[in-house]
């Protein structure tokens, strides 16, 4: 199956690559990852905490189909608007080191933007570990909701 979220990943390397476009203006997109009402939608996580600035944060809870939760949180380190966020990403409880991210926003046309992360884990082993489990088609059916959730979002 292709997938229209792209995720590279070279052989050694310690970081991947995560590249899609998507048919949103570029401030809409950029609006996806800062506003905690609309990253709630598309994610489909509670946002516990969402201070969308230079030094500020985030936890975001699951709850998986037996009732379990889970929590994923970071620390933003720096946010340009609709340009870039560079920020820390954990999954507690779940042996996974944290991983910086380092998200790049830009247009490509008034009405189509594209967005690519650059993922650096801590070993090439945590990395490939990542890749074993379904994560190239979670993050494709959680980018399909964010354009379907916010293509309808009026602004």
């Amino acid at each position: 199956m292709i997938y229209k979220t792209q995720v590279t990943a070279e052989d050694g390397k310690q970081e991947l690559w995560i590249t899609r476009e998507f048919d949103l203006p570029l401030f809409l997109l950029f609006k996806a990852f800062v506003e905690p009402e609309i990253v709630e939608q598309w994610m489909g996580t509670k946002v516990l905490k969402l201070k969308a600035q230079t030094h500020g944060s985030y936890q975001f809870e699951t709850t998986d189909p037996m009732g379990n939760k889970h929590r994923f949180n970071g620390v933003i380190h720096g946010i340009v608007e609709n340009q870039s966020i560079v920020r820390t990403f954990e999954m507690e409880k779940t042996g996974f080191p944290v991983q910086l991210e380092f998200l790049k926003f830009e247009e490509i046309t008034e009405q189509t933007s594209q967005l690519t992360m650059q993922v650096v884990y801590k070993s090439v082993e945590d990395r490939d570990k990542m890749l074993k489990l379904p994560f190239a088609q979670g993050i494709n059916m959680a980018h399909n909701r964010l354009q379907d959730i916010v293509k309808n979002l009026k602004y």
